[in-house]
């Protein structure tokens, strides 16, 4: 089954792939020699998985874009304080090669237009031009997360033509803000912006900053903690130029373009995004790159505004039916089905806040699982909420898993409209949900459904000697239990045991039907304990001198019972001293098979 991220990315591609708008970039001859039609799309997870449609391995120069990783550079080079004499963080409001300069200091406004990055290339750590660029390219590849090469043709292209960037750079030199050679650090500047990528190397450049400076694959640690938030400030005022309000507004994540079509954003702690597309608008910026990042906003809620959490601690603890079955007790050979499949229904805790990058993760999870399940139960118990758009996403993945014939269930969501609601809003024509109200209820309905996989079975009435109380007796005793046991009908929803009540010392043999056991809670509610089936045996706590009843039981639908009276069998315990005996030996099995299964339980959810 493909993700629902891959699908919609797929979608989005194709639906603007159609986009013709805007020019390439012609002030530097090699970038109009470029495939106009080029448009690739990827998206990288915080645990470095990525999602790509499109050209997404096509190479082209990053340009712009390296100013955000090469200030990033000169800041863990030569701290904040210094880096800060050398050029501002106020946005300018100008084009890229606007020449905005401080009144009194000369510094560049902010390092995302030319004087500015100029500035930032040329205080990077190195004794000569050489050895900062050195500096620069080891930088960038471990951003990238491997080594990087430099598209010499535009290089010199862009050296030939950039008498404007010397005019900013001697300009930048009168000033002392750079120092030595100026036309020396240009070269440097005009390499940085030849280098080669592909828009998967932006996504993983951007994911780095959203991962905190680490790359989410190699774990290198590529710029200290304190200054990621720094680039990503100045990104996200600066980084699209005289478009940077509007981008903020509109879309709501830092980024930086390049008129070579490339575009990175981020959305920390959650994504990396990069597009290429080499259509221009007039700003210099993307078309269908800024398109892409205004759908993926809208569309799937990735906006820094918008409030969510770690996406891995959407996802709790997963276990399967096989550790916590259903309270229902089977028997024959739907016990031993269920044992042997039981595996195949697997429980997802689900935690916190659910947005888009947290439900990814919960799909992901499900997908790797998908192979060997046959039911998903989702826990929504610590669930406070779940956005829009990551409810559509999650109905999109239930409705791919239906058609593989895998089951999506909910739990413990009734009365909480913070989360049914966003699941009915999204849900689509035809695709409702399967909500319980507890765990149990839907591990029983997931157990069913394994049952109905299975070759149709006749109903089989319940035998005694099936029953694990009466294991092990002798032939004639169970033909004596056989005669002095009643035959009773109990109808669907009928009470055949009330809990307080004083115990009458009968038992109850279950030959056809179904009945729950439930026990009273303080707020007037019952909670199911158990529900027993054919050839299952309740009241036998009366063999241990119970004297009131510990829960009630109800009929679930019609159902038939051998009751046998405590008279008789205390008749035939003292014509045969081995009935009682056997009896007591069996029940205390029983009982440590469910201290077992409560442990088990315990254990799950712990």
């Amino acid at each position: 089954m493909k993700s629902p991220i891959q699908t919609y990315l797929e979608a989005l591609h194709k639906e603007l792939s159609s986009e013709r708008g805007g020019q390439l970039a012609s002030y530097i001859p090699e970038l109009a020699r470029v495939d106009a039609e080029q448009f690739g799309i990827c998206l990288v997870t915080m645990d470095g998985v990525a999602y790509c449609v499109g050209d997404t391995g096509a190479s082209f120069t990053i340009q712009s874009i390296s100013k955000a990783f090469v200030y990033a550079a000169a800041l863990a080079d030569r701290g904040q304080e210094y880096v800060a004499t050398k050029v501002g963080v106020e946005p300018s409001g100008d084009a890229f090669n606007s020449i905005s300069l401080h009144p009194h200091t000369g510094a560049p406004l902010n390092p995302m237009i030319n004087a500015g990055a100029i500035a930032t290339t040329s205080i990077v750590a190195g004794d000569t031009p050489e050895a900062q660029w050195r500096r620069i390219e080891a930088a960038m590849a471990a951003f990238i997360g491997h080594e990087v090469s430099v598209d010499e043709a535009v290089c010199r292209s862009e050296s030939e033509t950039g008498h404007r960037n010397r005019a900013i750079s001697w300009m930048l030199k009168n000033f002392n803000i750079v120092e030595g050679d100026p036309m020396a650090k240009l070269e440097n500047y005009f390499r940085q912006c030849s280098i080669l990528v592909n828009c998967r190397d932006l996504a993983y450049m951007a994911a780095t900053l959203a991962n905190n400076g680490t790359h989410p694959l190699s774990r290198v640690r590529t710029l200290p903690s304190e200054y990621v938030e720094r680039v990503l400030g100045v990104m996200a005022t600066c980084g699209m130029y005289d478009y940077a309000g509007s981008w903020l507004y509109e879309v709501g994540m830092p980024a930086k373009s390049g008129v070579g079509g490339g575009i990175v954003a981020v959305l920390p702690g959650r994504f990396g995004i990069g597009v290429f597309s080499p259509r221009l608008d007039e700003k210099g910026n993307s078309v269908r790159g800024i398109e892409v990042c205004k759908r993926l906003s809208r569309d799937i809620g990735l906006n820094i505004f918008s409030w969510t959490s770690d996406p891995s601690m959407a996802l709790g603890r997963i276990y399967t039916a096989s550790s916590a079955p259903s309270r229902r007790q089977p028997g024959g050979e739907a016990r031993e089905l269920l044992k042997e499949r039981a595996h195949r229904i697997k429980y997802l805790s689900l935690n916190g806040y659910l947005a888009v990058d947290g439900i990814e993760y919960v799909i992901r999870q499900m997908l790797t699982l998908a192979p060997d399940t046959h039911s998903f139960i989702l826990d929504m118990h610590q669930v406070i909420g779940i956005s829009d758009s990551a409810a559509r996403l999650l109905n999109q993945a239930r409705a791919a898993f239906r058609d593989d014939d895998i089951a999506v269930a909910f739990s413990r969501i009734h009365g909480r409209p913070q989360i049914s609601a966003p699941l009915s809003k999204t849900a689509g024509a035809g695709l409702g949900f399967l909500s319980f109200e507890d765990n149990d209820l839907a591990v029983e309905w997931c157990e069913n459904r394994l049952l109905e996989d299975r070759a149709a079975m006749p109903a089989v009435a319940g035998r005694l000697q099936d029953a694990r109380l009466f294991k092990d007796l002798p032939e004639g005793l169970l033909q004596e239990l056989e005669q002095v046991g009643i035959r009773q009908m109990y109808a669907a929803k009928a009470p055949i045991l009330v809990s307080g009540e004083k115990s009458d010392g009968r038992i109850f043999f279950i030959q056809s039907g179904q009945v729950s056991v439930v026990v009273p809670l303080q707020d007037g509610a019952n909670q199911r304990i158990s529900t027993l089936g054919p050839g299952m045996v309740f009241g036998e706590m009366t063999l241990l001198g119970a004297t009131h009843r510990s829960a009630s039981v109800f009929a679930d639908v019609d159902s038939s019972c051998i009751v046998f009276d405590a008279a008789d069998l205390d008749r035939i315990s003292a014509r045969d001293p081995q009935f009682k005996s056997t009896l007591l030996a069996n029940l205390a099995k029983d009982l440590a098979d469910k201290l077992r299964t409560a442990t088990q339980w315990i254990a799950a959810l712990a």
